[in-house]
């Protein structure tokens, strides 16, 4: 490993493995369940507040340590006590009382987090549990005040309010968090200087780094007039189509997109038309909830579009058993198992699955509402739709076609030739019949009358000397017409797309979630302690489901979506449990800057480019990512500062391809194939080819490259990218020798760093440094890569921890 000694940029490597370790034992026990982050050096266990909030406070507190066996969940539910509602924790409901309001004396609850006895104290020693000294101060105290209950936080609508008034704090975003650290006597980081901010801003909304030129025009025109540089930069980003690939690679992970079936054999799958809907789709700023729609019901839309039918691959990407001998009913059941866990994930922050074969053991969904969710999508079938471009009249390709069908029918019935090709085909003895091929053999074997098109296709271009020249060219000139139109009708791409049953199935509750032992029938239907549901006909579907997401009534979705975008930009969401905003969830760090923001999605038309303006053009977004403050703040909670992020797989190809001028730029398309290392091919089941690429294709950006489920491309695996198996909404960030290893020896890698070689002797170690890091080299830098041949200076720029980490 080269290092340059002396410097704080190290070469990315076994170095940053420690520095990982560090900062992971550095940022422990985070606020989760109940507990704010602690400053460092004042006391874990701060003083008790006057008022107990119940859904902040306690809640979280028995979702942790009770519910699981005091909870939702009758089937699992101890000593008949429930804790989850107030008639439950009281016996009013006829179960065990565990609490008397204002009487902590007297509530077993409060007798049993005291106890000293081990065969009393709750929650019982052999669970792993064991309640801090502040948990059971709030939950006596809670009983004194009263016990009382209320709505979890993430189930009630947003809470209007307006931003808090800071001096000289203007951006809404910024008097949310200032007024926050002033309560906490912190203050933010001083704003990056130029060169990081283009390169954060870049990497953020396009996910390629900035050209010197743009780097250094940027930094004139910010030290003239930075507001204004600023926001035309962000405006530029924002319309380029770049943006779309950036953000569809977001969107794709929790779609859970791959260009294969999945399980053992792992076929491949023609369904990019859905990848490239998503990246039109995006840079087109489609509303959100039209977005959904769109993905949940498009061909439920009056007289849908190809393009709303292509949206509908959102669920066609669950995988597909190819396997002979399975139950083909279990494996369609399974992919509905799928489609509705993956909903609830992916739209309203729930694990919904988990009730799938009983009631929720911590969330209020019953094992009926999870198969009524089940029901939306138990009512398609699964074809494959042929995609045609956008300006293309298929009702004019298929006239063509079958004019050109029809002339070809009667030259090969009715040709002065027709005879004589009879006669040839009649004196074709067994030994000459093999020499012509399996499907000339094909049409010899058939009878006359049984004979096809495409036999006697077969059968004229075989006949040789039977023919004259002029039927001869004639019958080519039609075959090459037919050809032609068939190619434009029937050979071009497919998707893989959902299509609403003529005739509904019936669904049932499956007992303990077996698809071989149903239960009672259960008719389409919502989860109940969300907003009401309504029905546009008889009987609901996919399009009442999807409307009932995005009403502006329901409390989560667009909590949900702003909180992962806003972890894309910080590393970490405002509930850091992305995917769970449920009673197990974590609470919010920043609630009301959560509800505001939810508030300006919807009211501002579901824009996702207005809000990444938003956060963008915040001070908090803008803050330099090194620590300022003695009053050090770890984990970050309080976002004194921004973070240090490593980049997505996709993106570390996508910044050395761009560094090393190879990038080739092309939106949309077939998947491609890059170099990958010998072997790969070879691991899963099946043994497949990898065709690489050539041209260039073999430079396309991360988005584009092929990606079997069993055997995805090392360079992407290495570096946490999703296996496309189920939904991701967060991705992990590692840190291993293996991705030093990619970066240096990789066949795709290596050949960047003979193209970034080039770029070395013909522009200078200078730009290449900063076309990998956006930032000139100091003296110190510059002096160890000039003492190293320029292949190995190539090599240790594109290995840098820095070129592959966005300040």
């Amino acid at each position: 490993m080269s290092n340059f000694s002396g410097s704080k940029y190290a070469v990315f490597g076994l170095t940053t493995c420690v520095i990982a370790l560090l900062s992971l034992l550095a940022n422990l026990n985070p606020p989760l369940h109940g507990d704010e982050p602690t400053p460092a050096g004042e006391d874990s266990s701060p003083a008790v507040e006057t008022t107990i909030n119940f859904s902040r406070d306690i809640s979280p507190i028995l979702s942790e340590n009770c519910f699981s066996c005091h909870g939702f969940d009758e089937a699992s539910r101890e000593a008949d006590l429930r804790l989850d509602t107030f008639a439950g924790a009281t016996g009013e409901d006829g179960g065990t009382a565990g609490i008397v309001p204002n009487d902590p004396n007297a509530s077993e609850l409060v007798a049993r987090i005291l106890s000293d006895d081990a065969d009393m104290l709750m929650p019982p020693p052999d669970s792993g549990r064991k309640l801090s000294a502040k948990q059971v101060q709030l939950l006596t105290t809670w009983v004194s005040q009263g016990a009382q209950y209320s709505k979890h936080w993430s189930f009630t609508p947003p809470e209007r309010l307006m931003p808090p008034k800071v001096k000289g704090v203007e951006h809404p975003i910024d008097r949310f968090i200032v007024s926050r650290l002033a309560q906490e006597k912190k203050s933010p980081t001083q704003r990056a200087d130029s060169h990081t901010l283009i390169r954060r801003l870049s990497l953020d909304l396009s996910g390629l780094p900035p050209s010197v030129a743009e780097i250094e025009q940027f930094e004139i025109d910010a030290a003239a007039d930075f507001d204004a540089a600023y926001s035309q930069l962000v405006d530029k980003l924002l319309a380029s189509p770049h943006y779309g690939e950036r953000w569809g690679r977001w969107w794709l992970d929790q779609a859970r997109y791959a260009d294969s079936n999945g399980y053992s054999i792992d076929g491949p799958r023609q369904i990019w038309s859905y990848r490239d809907w998503v990246v039109n789709a995006l840079n087109n700023d489609m509303p959100f909830d039209q977005f959904t729609v769109e993905q949940l019901a498009g061909d439920l839309l009056p007289d849908p579009t190809q393009q709303q039918k292509i949206a509908t691959g959102f669920h066609r990407n669950t995988q597909i058993n190819q396997e002979g001998g399975i139950d083909r009913e279990q494996f369609r059941v399974d992919s509905v198992f799928d489609r509705v866990a993956t909903t609830g994930t992916v739209w309203l922050g729930l694990s919904v699955g988990c009730a799938q074969c009983h009631d929720h053991k911590f969330d209020p969904i019953s094992q009926v509402e999870y198969y009524r969710m089940f029901a939306f999508l138990n009512d398609q079938d699964e074809p494959s739709m042929k995609v045609y471009g956008p300006n293309v009249d298929v009702e004019l390709l298929k006239q063509d076609f079958e004019r050109a069908k029809s002339q070809l029918q009667d030259m090969v019935d009715q040709s002065e030739n027709v005879d004589a090709v009879s006669a040839w085909a009649e004196g074709i003895d067994a030994k000459e019949k093999e020499k012509l091929g399996k499907r000339t053999a094909q049409a010899l074997d058939k009878k006359p009358s049984d004979r096809t098109l495409d036999h006697k296709r077969s059968l004229f271009k075989a006949a040789g000397d039977a023919i004259d020249e002029k039927t001869r060219e004639e019958f080519e000139r039609l075959e090459k017409q037919f050809n032609d139109a068939d190619a434009k009708l029937n050979r071009t791409a497919t998707t893989l797309v959902m299509k609403e049953r003529d005739e509904p199935r019936k669904t049932m509750l499956l007992i303990k979630g077996d698809f071989t032992r149903p239960d009672k029938e259960v008719s389409p239907g919502t989860l109940s302690v969300l907003h009401p549901f309504e029905i546009s006909s008889d009987r609901a579907n996919r399009m009442d489901l999807a409307r009932w997401i995005v009403s502006p009534e329901n409390p989560l979705t667009a909590r949900v979506i702003v909180n992962r975008i806003w972890l894309h930009y910080f590393g970490r969401g405002i509930v850091e449990s992305e995917n769970d905003f449920g009673l197990q969830g974590s609470v919010p760090t920043h609630p009301e800057l959560l509800d505001w923001l939810a508030n300006r999605f919807v009211d501002g038309g579901w824009s996702m480019k207005d809000m990444h303006r938003l956060i963008v053009t915040s001070h908090t977004y803008q803050q330099s990512s090194v620590n300022h403050d003695e009053r050090f703040d770890p984990g970050n909670y309080y976002l004194t500062r921004q973070q240090r992020l490593r980049l997505d797989a996709e993106i570390v190809r996508d910044v050395a391809l761009s560094a090393s001028a190879l990038l080739a730029p092309d939106l949309g398309g077939p998947p491609v194939y890059p170099p990958i290392p010998d072997g790969v091919m070879g691991q899963g089941q099946v043994k497949r080819g990898w065709n690489t690429s050539k041209g260039k294709d073999r430079y396309r950006r991360g988005l584009y490259t092929f990606k079997f489920r069993a055997t995805p491309p090392p360079s992407l695996n290495v570096f946490d990218a999703p296996d496309g198996l189920s939904t991701c909404t967060r991705r992990n960030r590692s840190n291993t020798p293996l991705q030093a290893l990619t970066l240096m020896n990789d066949p795709a890698f290596f050949e960047f760093a003979t193209s970034l070689e080039k770029v070395i002797k013909r522009d200078g170690l200078i730009t290449a440094f900063r076309r990998c890091t956006s930032r000139t080299p100091t003296e110190e830098e510059l002096n160890v890569l000039i003492k190293m041949d320029t292949l190995n200076a190539a090599r240790t720029l594109l290995n840098l921890d820095e070129t592959i980490t966005r300040e």
